[in-house]
């Protein structure tokens, strides 16, 4: 299947979306159930946070196999036991598993902020070029060190505009499956 430029920006935005969103989850749900450890209500809350990650990497695999066609190996990694809750809870506090998981999706942030200035770049500027001939009159455009004051000007900026929406076509889609390829890195990082 090969994915459109839509697609590919959807892709992108939604790799941003989810990096912040496991950045933000994981930080406030870490420091709060370490904070409250200390009394002893924290380390089951602990536990349940860390349980997240298997959710969230499968999440990862659906959504980059349904925008980029990559197929990576499932994560499972329960760990069954009849034990207490505390023994339970050592265990998920001990699987370095977790741990790797919990820095690969927040880690994601950087990828995300990185897929954010992508789709600026890639998707905006290439359309703000082809409208040149439009926005020139009502907005002060600079590109690279030319002022658009003209038509013919603003033709040429269209003329840049077409060639930069050509290119940010196959840059999307390299980059989304570099992206892509970070689920299918970070399962096979997990998994050893």
């Amino acid at each position: 299947m090969k994915s459109g430029f839509i697609q590919n920006g959807c892709f992108l935005l939604l790799t941003f979306v989810t990096g912040l969103f496991y950045f933000c989850f994981y930080m406030v749900a870490l420091s709060f159930s370490l904070g409250l450890s200390l009394i002893g209500i924290g380390i089951p809350l602990f536990t349940r946070v860390l349980r997240t990650t298997t959710t969230f990497i499968q999440f990862e695999r659906t959504q980059t196999k349904i925008y980029t066609d990559i197929t990576t190996a499932p994560y499972d990694k329960k760990i069954t036991t009849d034990a207490s809750i505390w023994v339970h809870a050592k265990l998920e506090l001990t699987d370095r598993r977790n741990w790797l998981a919990v820095f690969w999706l927040m880690q994601k942030l950087v990828i995300g902020l990185v897929s954010l200035v992508s789709v600026a770049v890639l998707y905006l500027t290439p359309v703000a070029f082809l409208l040149a001939p439009i926005l020139y009159r009502y907005i002060d455009m600079n590109v690279i060190f030319m002022q658009v004051d003209t038509f013919a000007k603003s033709l040429l900026i269209m003329v840049l505009g077409a060639v930069l929406a050509a290119i940010s076509v196959k840059l999307s889609e390299r980059l989304a499956k570099t992206f892509g390829g970070y689920t299918r890195t970070m399962i096979q990082q997990l998994d050893r």
